[in-house]
């Protein structure tokens, strides 16, 4: 199925996992135009993600974090902003120190910067993650790896369904990944498919989100140690195959170029 991918989730570091060349090569073997560089949680130097912009003009997008127990947290993410960042990753339990304690989305927000969400379903289903949606409607809040839901939760998914009900405020965004994010590896091992049933997460968030806010990410390259990142990009598309060919564009590239900045965009 020809299409423009876009990964909006993927690590690079010369430290740890693995460096841009290496991803590289997986993005032009299976036909990724552009990738998402989200930075390693706890890594605060984004000096190599803006590296790999100037390196690859209009391949990167940049998502970098700052130390937010730090009151100069604002002030690092204006200077990578200035860089070229599109974006930062922050906790939905994230707050700053001194008199607010939403200055670091606050800033998001001033420098109209994408926040990439880490959480478990349930800091997303609270009432406090509500709150701060309300309170930034114009910020782009990508919600990760399908909100983590609970493997164990079971119908009618109560947590889940109130995670998704974020889908009414339009500043949100889903993101969703291979199948085994959500599915267990059968032992032993099954070929073609040695994963167990899909559970409903993922046609659950498609459906809540729609086409035009859900945008996929490999996870690369923690990936490479669940199904990979070829097989994470096609078995899901595969499984999504009863949608409409634009919804499926809209999933797995056009939403990704509407809510993140690619710096020096060129077509690759």
């Amino acid at each position: 199925m020809d299409m423009l991918i876009v990964d909006t989730h993927a690590h690079v570091s010369p430290y740890w996992y693995e460096p841009v060349d290496t991803l590289l090569y997986e993005m032009n073997v299976n036909g990724v135009a552009k990738t998402v560089l989200v930075q390693i949680h706890g890594n605060y130097n984004n000096d190599y993600q803006l590296e790999c912009l100037r390196r690859y003009p209009g391949r990167f997008a940049s998502c970098v974090e700052v130390d937010t127990t730090r009151e100069d947290a604002p002030a690092k993410l204006q200077e990578c902003a200035t860089k070229g960042a599109s974006g930062v990753r922050l906790m939905a339990t994230t707050r700053s120190p001194g008199s607010d304690e939403f200055a670091v989305w606050r800033k998001a927000d001033e420098l109209g910067l994408t926040v990439s969400v880490q959480g478990e379903a349930a800091d997303f289903a609270s009432d406090e993650f509500r709150r701060l949606v309300e309170m930034f409607p114009n910020l782009s809040l990508a919600i990760e790896h399908y909100g983590h839901p609970d493997r164990d939760e079971r119908p009618p998914f109560p947590v889940y369904r109130r995670l998704l009900s974020l889908a009414n405020y339009p500043n949100t965004y889903m993101k969703i990944g291979g199948l085994n994010e959500v599915c267990v590896r059968l032992r032993p091992f099954r070929q073609p498919n040695p994963m167990s049933e899909v559970p409903p997460f993922v046609k659950m968030a498609v459906e809540a989100f729609g086409p035009r806010r859900t945008m996929f990410g490999t996870n690369f390259p923690p990936v490479a140690y669940q199904e990979g990142y070829r097989n994470s990009i096609f078995r899901l598309m595969d499984y999504l195959s009863y949608l409409k060919q634009e919804d499926l564009e809209g999933i797995f590239g056009q939403t990704a170029l509407q809510v993140w900045r690619f710096p020096n965009e060129q077509t690759p």
